[in-house]
């Protein structure tokens, strides 16, 4: 990957100046080189990982694991597409192994995230099966580690 990618990944925030510097070339250059990936699609867009916990945020995240018919002439990408295009879908990939699809789901609450399994993504035409695990607690997102108060305390467990 080229550098100025690698270090947009590192750090969305910095601005152009800062990386012309770290790469030893021009701004101007740098600033071209973003528009261009940016036009091109290579870059698709900038986020914040946040800690959403110490905002008080109560979304409710789920991976759901789905076995898919693959359609003639198709394949699983119009499958696929159809269902990263719902709103609650915040991410979609097609895996090897014992399901075609991972879909990343978000929802106000749990029952919300039942509602599009069962009402939306089960009913629809070619899904086969899904399974569904929910999130509890993040400790690691996209590289970045989420340090929880209170050292490594262990969720309760009650019967």
């Amino acid at each position: 990957m080229e550098p100025l990618l690698q270090l947009l990944r590192e750090n969305a925030a910095w601005k152009p100046a800062q990386i012309a510097a770290m790469l030893n070339i021009a701004e101007p250059e740098v600033v071209s080189r973003i528009r261009s990936l940016e036009q091109e699609r290579i870059i698709l867009g900038y986020r914040a990982i946040v800690n959403e916990e110490k905002l008080g945020v109560d979304l409710v995240r789920a991976v759901i694991e789905v076995r898919i018919t693959p359609e003639r002439e198709g394949g699983f990408d119009r499958l696929a597409e159809r269902i990263a295009r719902y709103r609650e879908v915040k991410s979609c990939y097609l895996m090897s192994g014992a399901y075609d699809l991972l879909v990343v789901v978000e929802g106000a609450t749990l029952r919300e995230v039942a509602m599009f399994v069962s009402e939306k993504l089960a009913t629809i035409q070619g899904v086969v099966s899904t399974a569904t695990h929910f999130m509890l607690k993040p400790y690691k997102i996209d590289g970045l580690p989420m340090k929880h108060e209170g050292g490594e305390e262990r969720l309760p467990v009650t019967p």
